[in-house]
């Protein structure tokens, strides 16, 4: 009897899961200008493809012009605040080639902003970004600072990381010409009317009081920048206004979980610990966890979500069961034998509201009273 009772359920289970599981088949809600998809190569500067991405969809928004950045030029800028950070901090914090979309906006404010058709990036032998030795290159030149080892030998490193970083990622040019004018690249930023103080970034975390503002202590948040503290279900309706307001959304997010899947195009957050089940969830709808603000805070707290990716979100598509996800633009590539979506993710609301770390947009796309807080 209680192996007949056994296959009765299974059975049942069997039946329910096949009638739930049904293919994917997406119409779009919303869905925002942007430029193609790039490939980040063998770096780890999600953080300025992502947030030039951005800076383009804002460009095309405000000037109605399609113009490709150069996204090294921003990382060239970066890497001598990092230097300078890593210095002035006596080497006891982070040197790595990660970053976070204000220190795109940081860069655009102190260096401007320069078109890729103005920059030489530096390639490596298979017209690949590679940035491996990027790191222990100008780390050794300030290790040696600091400590004084040498100290004769690098009087003057701003100098020498100079000329390493131009040798490894490009120089950074003085002036250019674009539309048959000369510019510098703070007035290129200026022409484009790109104002970096326009830029807010938004998180949400319980360990710090809502709507109000605070340093967020992730390793790749060098610079200290600050974030505006929101309730979860906010933070996904600010989300979600700003895009159907016309605008995009830089965003930082954990990409670790099982379900997120860059083959598929997709990430989702399946209710459910078996991966065979989590596998089939890339090509059916599965039921996906319900993620409250405890979990989520849980999960940064314990480190299963980290600060491990940038991207940029340029539009909402919806499924045939009515579950909404966000159309995420993603720097890998677009090869259609290793990426899904043309390079784009189609990133379930559940697995934003547990995965996201922070997200940033233009302060026109927010309620007025959030301009406000300090």
């Amino acid at each position: 009897m209680i192996a007949f009772k056994k296959i009765i359920q299974l059975i049942i289970l069997t039946f329910s899961l096949s009638v739930f599981a049904q293919e994917y088949q997406f119409k779009t809600i919303v869905d925002l200008e942007t430029s193609s998809v790039k490939s980040q190569g063998q770096t780890g500067t999600c953080w300025s493809f992502s947030t030039t991405s951005f800076l383009e969809s804002e460009i095309y928004r405000i000037n109605h012009r399609d113009i490709d950045m150069a996204e090294m030029y921003l990382v060239r800028a970066t890497y001598d605040k990092k230097a300078w950070n890593y210095v002035m901090r006596q080497g006891k914090t982070q040197l790595s080639e990660g970053g976070l979309a204000h220190d795109v906006i940081n860069a655009v404010a102190s260096d401007g902003l320069v078109p890729q058709s103005a920059f030489t990036d530096i390639f490596g032998n298979n017209k690949i970004y590679n940035h491996s030795d990027v790191v222990p290159a100008i780390q050794k030149i300030l290790d040696a600072y600091i400590k004084n080892d040498v100290h004769s030998k690098y009087p003057h490193w701003k100098r020498v990381i100079d000329s390493i970083l131009d040798e490894k990622i490009g120089k950074k040019p003085p002036s250019f010409f674009f539309d048959n004018k000369k510019f510098t690249p703070k007035e290129f930023a200026a022409y484009l009317k790109i104002k970096p103080k326009d830029y807010i970034s938004i998180t949400s975390f319980t360990h710090q009081k809502p709507y109000t503002k605070f340093i967020l202590n992730i390793p790749d948040n060098f610079s200290n920048g600050s974030f505006i503290n929101v309730p979860l279900d906010s933070l996904v309706a600010i989300t979600k206004k700003a895009l159907k307001k016309g605008y995009t959304v830089a965003l930082d997010v954990d990409v670790s979980e099982k379900g997120f899947s860059a083959k598929y195009g997709l990430a989702v957050l399946p209710d459910t610990e078996n991966e065979t089940e989590i596998y089939k969830s890339f090509t059916q709808i599965y039921p996906e966890k319900k993620v409250n603000a405890a979990l989520r805070q849980n999960e940064f707290e314990n480190y299963n979500t980290t600060d491990d990716h940038l991207m940029h979100i340029t539009g909402i598509v919806e499924d045939q069961k009515g579950n909404q996800y966000f159309k995420v633009k993603n720097s890998w590539g677009n090869n259609s034998a290793r990426v899904g979506n043309n390079g784009f993710i189609y990133m379930s609301i559940p697995y934003f509201r547990l995965k996201t770390i922070s997200i940033l947009l233009h302060k026109e796309a927010l309620d007025s009273k959030l301009h406000r807080i300090e």
